[in-house]
């Protein structure tokens, strides 16, 4: 695996007709945090759904701390915290019982309650703790997602489209999670279509373009107004 928490070679993806993924190759490093940067459809989604197991791969290998998602799924998602790009809450649930919930499936040992508290805190969350998440913003949902992702401080973090929607002081906290993740080793992964928030919150981006990799680029070579003109040039 070349120390890559996160490996994947040819990876193509087609519904139908239609080819989501194309030839896609991704290394992620433990300690790491990588973006995948595009506009809606380039991909980026089904990319991250491959690697939780949700969507089949039509062709390549896909290893995520050396185990291949298509034989161990299973295996795979004891070792990841996912973050879908839509659902994955229970409306009628409060963030209290989707906590309770991801202690329970992770095997957390008691004590969990204390990280628990403290990510409700950092997301502005603590004062909904027992309201059903039916009566959530979008950005709340999102929020949400986010720290129960993050909870059992997997060896993986998989964040799909994170900062849909949320407000500055959500997508600072999101931010100050991946950095938390990168330095106790997690390998992090995250979709956006938010360049400036990419270039913030990881070290290395690839850029999609309608389901193809485009160029692989240090985070912070896409900063600013050049970085703009550079990502922008790679999208026509």
């Amino acid at each position: 695996m070349d120390g890559a928490a996160v490996q994947i070679r040819g990876l193509t993806v087609r519904f139908g007709e239609v080819e989501a993924v194309a030839g896609l190759d991704l290394d992620v490093p433990a300690g790491r945090a990588t973006g995948l940067l595009g506009r809606n459809g380039a991909g980026k989604s089904t990319t991250m759904r491959v690697l939780a197991g949700v969507v089949p791969a039509t062709t390549g290998c896909v290893h995520v701390v050396g185990i291949d998602v298509a034989r161990r799924p299973v295996d795979v998602k004891r070792r990841i915290g996912y973050c879908p790009d839509v659902g994955g809450l229970v409306p009628q649930a409060t963030p209290w019982e989707h906590l309770q919930l991801a202690a329970t499936l992770h095997r957390l040992p008691d004590g969990w309650q204390r990280r628990a508290r403290e990510l409700l805190e950092r997301f502005d969350l603590a004062d909904a703790a027992h309201r059903p998440t039916a009566g959530f913003s979008h950005g709340m949902g999102r929020r949400l997602s986010v720290l129960l992702a993050d909870l059992a401080e997997p060896e993986v973090l998989l964040l799909d489209e994170p900062f849909d929607g949320v407000d500055p002081n959500g997508a600072d906290a999101t931010v100050d999670l991946i950095d938390a993740a990168v330095r106790r080793g997690a390998a992090v992964l995250l979709s956006t279509h938010l360049r400036d928030l990419a270039v913030r919150a990881c070290d290395a981006i690839l850029v999609l373009r309608r389901g193809e990799p485009v160029a692989t680029h240090a985070a912070l070579t896409l900063a600013g107004e050049e970085g703009d003109r550079a990502y922008r040039s790679l999208l026509d």
